[in-house]
């Protein structure tokens, strides 16, 4: 084989291999930002969305600047019905306004760390899941004496109202602990940080985050003894039924193109928190 001709089946080899990169999930640097249109979806002019302003790697707010997994996913799913970035107006979503937000219609969707639960249900709608955390403990780096929820009798946990996460230490731990309740996580970690609590209590991958700030950083760690399964997903106003299967068939995309799993490695795999597998959207 002659040297040009060589070069001639490189070539064509070579953009063979990129066309099948692309027709599988486009870049591996992060989501793709372009996802198919999905089929049937209104034709909506902007949306407005409800994140987290102070979780870092999930939805985080510094500036105009708004970065996260639950940030990148809301882009994604708002691409695919046809929005783009530029027309999403960001709200804050804390976990005491978010059903409200969706139930007076200042939010059409919220991605916001938002468990799934029957009781929400009965409240709003979900589309879903498209994440499983795990809740866990935050203690300082030179605890020893809290290796798990079964370790925590007399000690001064903190969480965030309105959470599933205080909710479960208050029905399976009541009367063992004392439970400080902060409005914000970023609260409850300066707390704990400055030794006014001895633990915070949440989702794994939302305490990941925050342990993995650089003013935390070598100060505080994960437990690594989830005792609980909390399944994320996106909040929408009860009885938009349409906007529940349009979402699901976006996410259902957004798992299938790579875009899911490029989305972590980019937002959340920086903490060192160990991605898990892909849930099933749908299911919720």
């Amino acid at each position: 084989m002659t040297r040009l001709r060589r070069a001639v089946v490189l070539a064509a080899l070579l953009g063979s291999i990129l066309g099948t990169l692309t027709a599988c999930g486009g870049s591996t640097e992060g989501p793709n930002q372009q996802p198919a249109q999905v089929p049937g979806a209104a034709k909506l002019d902007k949306l407005t969305i409800g994140i987290s302003f102070d979780q870092p790697g999930l939805g985080f707010k510094e500036g105009d600047k708004y970065t996260g997994f639950d940030v990148e996913t809301a882009k994604y799913v708002a691409k695919a019905l046809g929005v783009q970035e530029s027309a999403i107006t960001w709200v804050q979503a804390d976990p005491g306004n978010r059903e409200s937000l969706l139930t007076s219609g200042q939010a059409d969707l919220v991605f916001s760390t938002y468990t799934i639960t029957e009781d929400r249900k009965r409240v709003v709608d979900f589309a879903g899941p498209y994440f499983l955390a795990h809740q866990d403990l935050l203690v300082r780096r030179n605890e020893t004496e809290i290796s798990g929820p079964t370790t925590l009798d007399g000690k001064d946990l903190c969480s965030v109202p309105g959470t599933t996460s205080a909710e479960n230490v208050l029905r399976f731990y009541r009367g063992r602990i004392q439970l400080k309740e902060f409005p914000r996580f970023s609260d409850c970690v300066q707390a704990l940080n400055n030794s006014e609590v001895d633990a915070v209590t949440t989702d794994d991958v939302i305490l990941a985050g925050f342990a993995a700030q650089p003013q935390y950083q070598g100060k505080l760690k994960l437990v690594g003894e989830g005792f609980s399964d909390e399944n994320y997903g996106v909040g929408i106003k009860k009885g938009n039924t349409a906007l529940v299967d349009q979402v699901n068939a976006a996410l259902k995309q957004y798992v299938a193109d790579g875009s899911w799993a490029a989305a972590l490695r980019i937002t959340v795999a920086p903490s060192g928190y160990s991605l898990p597998a892909p849930p099933t959207p749908g299911a919720a």
